[in-house]
This record gives structure tokens, C-alpha cells and sequence, in this order.
């Protein structure tokens, strides 16, 4: 739109006959906009549909991103009586234009998930497992110093209370990390796996008593832990795996670098497999906030 003077001065130069053909010109270049915006708002009290809404947009904002994954090699450490990952080299680009392997892995092998399958007649398998319970908020238990002069430790009530009295109240549908610091082992196969002279395993995991109270009292919908077992190493009937995968619950074992997250407010992504009917699988973990 010009200025009054911008006008004027247009004016000045025009014959009268031109300015008032110019003046008759913009009044009706005025009049059919505002015809034209009328036409497109609906009148008071009309019937007429207001605009859809937009959708909300939904943004991940983070600042930090782990990687809780160990690299899966055939050196990583694994559970007694069974075969690590064998990788077959099939293709390689410059001499078949494209690069590719063969692998050959159990399901529990790695940084990798149990799916209630695992320890249930009637739990899912990996790829039932309700998607929105793979994304939770983190609680991460140091327990590191207890588990240098106690390779057997496992998490109790009190580690969850009094994580609580510093942090608050768990989270709804929060997934509750064991940091024992037991992945600086994970070079050593027979540290890791804790090994005495008798073929016992010593390594931290959760208690019985605490797995109760996550299930019963608290909305957890996952446990991870940095060693081979959510059961501490000695435990010959596994009573958390019964318990916690038979209540639908899913685990991570075997997770690295958790002293990087802040004990409460990161949030976990659990990239579990979806093969039809598998009890489990190797799983990128990925912690946020």
C-alpha cells in the first residue's frame, strides 16, 4: 500500500482526466478484495466447517545420545554351552559391486533383549511385544562399589528406595537399569562370566524381592542389566527370569556404558528384533535426553 504522499505525488504529474480514471481504478481493485474476502469468511452464526486443526508436531529433542550396545564379535563373551556369532563373508564390492555377510547367532547373544517367550509357556515372542514399552524413562542403580567387594550382589528394596529418596518416585512405565560396572569385563571372557574352579558363575544382577516390588508396586515395564543374567550369576533356578518374563515383561542383558547416562531422566530405546517366534535377539540400545 503507498503512502498519502506517494500519492500525491503520482497525482501531481497526471493530467485531472488521468487522476480521476487512476483514483476510479484503485476504488475498484479495493472493492472486488474485500468482495473477495467476504466470499471466503463464513457469516456469523453459519454452519460452516472451521478448518481442520493441523496435526501436532512431535519432535525428539535430546541433547545427548548413548549407545548402550556392545559391538557383537566371535571374541564377546557367552554363556556356557553355546556357540558365539560365526560371520561368513559372501560378497565384497569391488569384486561383486556390492558388500554383504553371512551370520550364524543365538538369540542370546551381545547387548541383546529376552522377550517373555524366553521363560513363559504363554509370553510373547520379540515381535509381539507391544511396541510403546520400548521407548521408557530410564533409572540407572550404581551399584559398582558393592559389586567390586561382592561379585554376587544383586539389587535390593532398599537400592530402589533409596534411589527414589534421591530421584523421586519412579516413572510410569519406566525401564530400571543395574550399573555394576561388569561391561569393563566384557574383554576378559572369563572375568565377565565371573568363572570359579567349581564352573560357577559370579556375576550381579537383581533380586527376587526387588523384582517383586518393581512388578507389583511400581509400573516398570523392562529391567537392564551390564552382566550375562538378570539373575546374579550362582542362581540355579532363575527366579527373576520366571518371574519378571512370566509376568510379560521384557529384559535387556548384557548393556554397555551406562555410567554415561545420569541416573534419572534419560529415556531408553529398546531396537528389538522382530523375527516371527524368537524368545530374543542381539538389540541396539540407545539412551536419550
Amino acid at each position: 500500500m503507498c503512502s498519502p504522499s506517494v500519492v500525491a505525488a503520482a497525482l501531481g504529474e497526471m493530467t485531472r482526466r488521468e487522476a480521476m480514471h487512476y483514483v476510479a481504478g484503485m476504488l475498484s481493485a479495493l472493492s472486488l478484495s474485500a468482495s473477495r474476502a467476504r466470499a471466503d469468511t463464513p457469516p456469523s452464526g453459519s454452519a460452516a466447517d472451521p478448518p481442520a486443526p493441523l496435526p501436532p508436531r512431535r519432535t525428539l529433542a535430546a541433547d545427548h545420545v548413548v549407545d548402550l550396545t556392545h559391538t557383537l564379535s566371535p571374541s564377546f563373551p557367552i554363556w556356557p554351552g553355546n556357540a558365539p556369532i560365526s560371520l561368513t563373508n559372501k560378497s565384497q564390492f569391488r569384486r561383486d559391486g556390492f558388500y554383504a555377510n553371512r551370520w550364524e547367532i543365538g538369540e542370546h547373544h551381545g547387548t541383546h533383549l529376552d522377550a517373555p517367550a524366553h521363560c513363559s509357556a504363554d509370553g510373547p515372542t520379540a515381535e509381539k511385544i507391544a511396541p510403546a514399552t520400548l521407548i521408557a524413562p530410564l533409572a540407572v542403580l550404581d551399584l559398582r562399589e558393592r559389586a567390586k567387594r561382592e561379585p554376587d550382589t544383586a539389587v535390593t528394596l532398599e537400592d530402589l528406595h533409596l534411589w527414589e529418596k534421591r530421584h523421586g518416585r519412579l516413572p510410569p512405565n519406566s525401564a530400571v537399569a543395574l550399573w555394576s560396572g561388569w561391561d569393563d569385563k566384557a574383554q576378559d571372557p572369563k572375568a565377565f562370566l565371573g568363572t570359579d574352579s567349581t564352573g560357577t558363575l559370579h556375576f550381579p544382577g537383581f533380586s527376587k524381592a526387588a523384582a517383586e516390588f518393581l512388578l507389583q508396586e511400581r509400573q516398570v515395564v523392562g529391567l537392564i542389566v551390564d552382566t550375562l543374567s538378570i539373575d546374579i550369576g550362582p542362581s540355579a533356578d532363575f527366579p527373576v527370569h520366571k518371574l519378571w518374563l512370566g509376568a510379560g515383561k521384557w529384559a535387556v542383558e548384557c548393556a554397555a556404558g551406562l555410567g554415561r547416562v545420569p541416573p534419572a531422566g534419560a529415556t531408553v530405546f529398546v531396537g528389538a528384533p522382530k523375527v516371527a517366534g524368537a524368545s530374543g535377539g542381539p538389540t541396539r540400545l540407545l539412551a536419550f535426553w
